[in-house]
């Protein structure tokens, strides 16, 4: 695929990944809508962007509020037009037991996560099926096929999305609207706080590069890949868990033990 002059909705875009995502959309000549919580960061980022000589507005989203989606939809089509593709970016991720997670937490990274894509994706379906062409970009994780210990809610938003986006794909068989999922493992970004560097440090997993994945996520766009999982072992495990899930049980058992103690909150 050819990015130049698509219109792109980027959501997360001021994140981690998302900035870097969106300087490397805008050097191949497409034309972005950032959507992000913090509108100082937006603004920075929308004159990056056209300092670099590329194309951007934004809007600002909060989607633990109801309607944002629809909201969001419309204000891209309104500032840049139609959209050609949609890239599900944001989210928001914890390391914790799950016993200390509290309620209002588990319903805003569900919504963040899970209710948000969905929502974003029906909102912009129409124009896709009305044209029959355009382009589904979801950011999943490993663990949207690997349940990972201490990461219970984040998994379970995560195989969601991994799910939709399965379904969505086989319901469009027969257009030609593509659906990509990428699955990261963990990446070095403010995501993380500082227990859960910690914790990789020490099992000896490895964190990729922001740069590095969105680099990974633009080509796997470009190449309108269906599925990409990166890193190893993460991905092995990932596909393992699918056929022998006891043995990747026992696998885990060393390193939940290793993890319990920064995964405990005061």
């Amino acid at each position: 695929m050819n990015l130049a002059n698509k219109r792109i909705l980027l959501t997360g875009a001021t994140g981690g990944i998302g900035q870097h995502i969106a300087m490397l959309l805008a050097e191949k000549g497409a034309a972005l809508a950032l959507a992000g919580r913090d509108i100082s960061k937006l603004d920075a980022l929308k004159i990056r962007i056209e300092n670099a000589g590329g194309k951007a507005v934004y809007i600002q989203a909060d989607f633990d509020v109801a309607g944002t989606a629809q909201r969001v939809a419309d204000e891209a089509k309104q500032k840049l037009g139609d959209i050609d593709i949609l890239i599900n970016n944001a989210g928001v991720l914890d390391f914790i037991q799950f016993q200390d997670q509290s309620e209002a937490r588990i319903s805003q990274m569900v919504n963040t996560n899970v209710t948000a894509p969905i929502q974003l994706a029906r909102a912009v379906i129409p124009t896709f099926l009305a044209k029959n062409q355009g382009h589904f970009l979801f950011i999943g994780s490993i663990f949207g096929s690997l349940g990972f210990p201490h990461f219970s809610t984040y998994c379970a938003s995560k195989f969601a999305v991994h799910g939709f986006s399965q379904a969505l794909r086989r319901e469009l068989v027969d257009t030609n609207i593509g659906v990509t999922y990428v699955a990261p493992r963990g990446i070095k970004t403010p995501m993380n706080d500082a227990k859960t560097v910690a914790m990789w440090e020490k099992s000896g997993n490895q964190m990729d590069a922001p740069e590095k994945v969105a680099q990974i996520v633009v080509n796997a766009l470009e190449k309108e890949k269906q599925e990409v999982f990166i890193g190893q072992p993460q991905s092995f495990f990932a596909w393992l868990n699918g056929v022998l899930p006891k043995a990747v049980n026992m696998g885990l058992k060393k390193q939940t033990a290793l993890a319990a103690p920064f995964a405990k909150r005061d």
